[in-house]
């Protein structure tokens, strides 16, 4: 097979080699390397990366947040970028403005960060322990309950109510979660129950 070669196919040949061997000969042959050491590493190259839901309404938006943090026993990571998830599929990668700002949220001097409690007619909170704090809910729930559940109405049906204690299902929650929420509150007899995401 032979290749026909023309006049101007030869032209723009040499044409292009000379070009390139007069930059290089004039110096221009480390400039790309020079401007590649000079651009910054991408931000979220070594972070770890955190999926959940955005904590502000019923939409449920999901959030990748990028810590810093080697992982080890004393070291805290930190949260330095979110950013909406596009894998999600309810928002798909995009938030409103509240969730746009959760770094702000996080990173709050007003955050509450740890449970707070105030003694019947005291003016004054004090911070308990989670341990602490779980065990006086579920001493307090079952007290309640032990007191005020029906277990037979008027007719003498077995109806197993309980309405002096209310539950509140948060909404960043998957349905997964919520379905058991509803569950464990329903097994309880609890009659007033809402999540504000309407599960």
């Amino acid at each position: 097979m032979t290749m026909q070669l023309t006049r101007r196919g030869l032209l723009q040949g040499v044409g292009a080699g000379l070009a390139v061997s007069s930059l290089g000969a004039l110096g221009f042959g480390a400039l790309e390397q020079a401007a590649a050491a000079t651009v910054r590493p991408f931000k979220l190259a070594g972070a770890k990366e955190t999926r959940n839901n955005c904590p502000y309404c019923s939409v449920g938006c999901g959030i990748i947040m990028y810590s810093l943090g080697d992982g080890s026993k004393n070291a805290k990571p930190s949260v330095f970028h979110i950013e909406g998830d596009p894998d999600h599929p309810v928002s798909r990668g995009s938030l409103c403005p509240k969730g746009s700002a959760l770094l702000d949220f996080v990173h709050s001097d007003t955050r509450t960060k740890f449970p707070l409690y105030r003694a019947p007619g005291s003016d004054k909170w004090e911070i308990k322990s989670w341990d602490w704090t779980l065990d006086r809910i579920a001493r307090l729930i079952k007290e309640d309950r032990d007191k005020n559940l029906i277990t037979k109405n008027a007719d003498g049906v077995t109806v197993n109510r309980w309405i002096t204690t209310g539950f509140l299902g948060a909404s960043a929650t998957t349905n997964e979660t919520a379905y058991l929420t509803w569950k464990v509150v329903r097994s309880m007899g609890a009659l007033v129950f809402d999540n504000q995401a309407r599960v």
